[in-house]
């Protein structure tokens, strides 16, 4: 029997065994047991749990998106809103960052986070990927899987398939025994993720399955796609449960699914709530009493659901994502709020409460005290004393330079995030000539024998920026600010730092020395205050707390840069807007002195200002129906 062969051939067998209630892969089941099958499963055109009528109200919340010692506190206000199920995917990149052995300890034991889940009395369906979007850079997956730069993804590849196997097999053995089919919490979890608006490769689906049905995953799987026939047709695969994600009325797109799937439950997978912000856009919101009377329909119609998001994160340190629109890049905001009725700080919103008092009517509402805001901290202002040019810094903030004939990107050179800095000399004298780069990820500051010279931006391809070598030679430095990685669509190999050239008028530029910058370890930096440089610099500061509570952070004058509390990425701010300040939860805040250290690429303000309330930016109304064409 061919490998092909045998993979289906497992397949039905693990199919035909779950439609009995059997579990391949560990599980011993008796036959009287399998007569009321444990775990979530379908009877006609409803769900079961361990056998009785189940309807999933369900929340997404990203254990990776806030922080574990909060993760109780928000569990406990979405069971609270009336939900019965938590909803997460599982972003490999978080896990393991670099190409070696993942982590799954604090912050990232996700297992933690499926057992506080369960001890507050919410089911759970997980999302493993391996590709998430989510507004995350890179959708989730690895930088280290752009080590080619055109390296074949979320497709048939063997290359690719191989990187997923051997994650699948750190990953899943620890979601086994947390199943509901072995008395957990675990309810259900997804092949892939809307994989209908990305290809059609049912090839790549079906390894997914059969990897996940060989590592003990004996739960009900499906496959989650917009709620049009060509993703639908593109992104199931026909033994598993087809689930839909929109916005709004749900008519249509329960019509579409009745359509391809006539015979199962109705699901919404996303019911999007709000939605994401990038930089330089208005902050999105959406109208509670709107969003009330779409869950209503939703329910009324006997279906499942799943609020995207219930519970608004925050794209802490460098894992803001970006999308693509044409061939405008756009990076996400820090926060990830997405007016979500739990925010991201722990608020229960208007929104809260609208669709709470809807659930009522279809469940029955956990008789205690809802749970009051998250203490906030006092308002204060602190100046900046201490300072230190960044290109002063590179040696000391980098490994052993690299040398290379012409400019690679980050991910080859085995660099997940941070900056990347280029080094060359040009011959000389020579008039003024135009400098210009290709394969920009995303943005360069230009510097000529140490001057800035002009900044180049992946938005505006075809801009130059003159560069003059007056003596014998001169140096040009080329500091590149990557701002995420894109997250959706056909644009997903999007290398950082530069992946092109660089030429002088129509001379290609060679011999380059690299450095490295991924900002892991900020205590190399020798801080000075007797000036304030212009430019990239960083910057230090101390702010004394009392108590420790929530904080948002402010930076009136300041441009665009990246925040450190007390070590912890905070993530970036700009001036572009909409996103004001930065949320900073209390657990990484101390009593008595703090540390906060600010990189400003451009130029830095007289203050920092700490806030006792959030400021993500002015709210602009969602048009659900430009936003339902495609899914997110």
């Amino acid at each position: 029997m061919t490998q092909f062969s045998r993979r289906r051939f497992l397949s039905s067998a693990m199919v035909g065994a779950a439609s009995l209630g059997v579990s391949l892969g560990g599980s011993r089941t008796t036959l009287a047991q399998a007569e009321s099958p444990r775990g979530l499963t379908i009877r006609g055109k409803e769900f079961l749990l361990d056998g009785k009528p189940f309807r999933i109200l369900s929340g997404a919340f990203h254990y990776f998106r806030t922080h574990p010692k909060d993760w109780r506190d928000r569990l406990l206000r979405m069971r609270a809103m009336g939900l019965n199920t938590v909803e997460t995917y599982v972003a490999w990149n978080f896990h393991q960052p670099y190409e070696k052995k993942a982590d799954f300890t604090g912050w990232r034991d996700v297992a933690a986070f499926v057992r506080t889940a369960d001890e507050v009395g919410l089911k759970v369906i997980v999302r493993p990927g391996p590709y998430i979007c989510a507004e995350w850079d890179f959708g989730g997956l690895p930088a280290w899987l752009l080590k080619n730069k055109d390296a074949p993804l979320r497709r048939s590849d063997p290359a690719y398939e191989q990187a997923v196997d051997t994650w699948f097999a750190e990953l899943l053995p620890r979601f086994v025994d947390l199943q509901a089919t072995r008395g957990g919490p675990i309810i259900a979890m997804q092949v892939e993720n809307e994989y209908g608006s990305y290809d059609d490769d049912h090839a790549h689906l079906e390894h997914l399955r059969d990897t996940m049905r060989a590592q003990g995953i004996d739960s009900l799987l499906f496959c989650s796609n917009g709620a049009t026939q060509q993703a639908l047709e593109a992104g199931s695969l026909p033994d598993l449960l087809s689930t839909v994600n929109f916005a709004g009325d749900p008519t249509g797109p329960f019509a579409e699914l009745r359509r391809f799937q006539p015979d199962k439950p109705l699901f919404c997978t996303e019911f999007w709530d709000g939605w994401f912000d990038h930089w330089g856009e208005r902050h999105h919101t959406s109208d509670p009493a709107r969003t009330a009377a779409d869950v209503e329909k939703i329910l009324a119609a006997g279906a499942s659901i799943n609020f995207y998001m219930a519970v608004g994160g925050t794209n802490f340190g460098w894992y803001a994502g970006a999308n693509l629109s044409g061939s405008a890049y756009q990076p996400t905001v820090t926060s990830y709020d997405y007016d979500a009725p739990i925010s991201e700080s722990g608020e229960l919103t208007e929104k809260f409460h609208a669709v709470r008092d809807v659930l009522a009517k279809y469940t029955t509402l956990p008789n205690t005290p809802l749970p009051a805001t998250p203490r906030r901290m006092p308002a204060q202002r602190v100046a900046v004393r201490e300072s230190v040019p960044l290109m002063d810094s590179v040696d000391a903030l980098s490994s052993t330079p690299v040398r290379r004939t012409t400019p690679v990107h980050m991910e080859a050179l085995g660099q997940p995030h941070g900056l990347i800095h280029y080094r060359t000399r040009v011959r000389g004298p020579q008039g003024t000539r135009h400098l210009r780069i290709t394969g920009l990820g995303d943005r360069a500051l230009v510097f000529g024998d140490g001057k800035r010279i002009g900044t180049f931006d992946r938005n505006q391809p075809l801009h130059t920026v003159d560069f003059t070598v007056a003596g014998a030679s001169g140096t040009l430095d080329l500091l590149v600010d990557p701002t995420g990685r894109v997250n959706f669509g056909q644009g997903l190999n999007d290398p950082k730092g530069i992946s092109g050239k660089v030429f002088l008028d129509d001379e290609e530029l060679h011999d380059w020395e690299i450095r490295r910058l991924p900002l892991d370890n900020l205590s190399v930096l020798k801080f000075r205050t007797e000036e304030t440089p212009t430019g990239p610099a960083f910057h230090r500061t101390r702010v004394h707390v009392a108590t420790p509570a929530d904080g948002f952070l402010a930076f009136p004058g300041w441009d665009k840069g990246m925040v450190w509390l007390n070590g912890f990425p905070l993530g970036r701010y700009w001036s572009l807007g909409p996103q004001v300040t930065l949320y900073a939860p209390g657990h990484l805040w101390r009593k008595g002195r703090n540390e906060l250290v600010v990189l400003e690429m451009e130029r830095r303000g007289d203050r920092i200002e700490v806030r006792s309330e959030p400021d993500i930016g002015e709210g602009a109304a969602l048009s659900f129906l430009a936003r339902g064409r495609n899914c997110k």
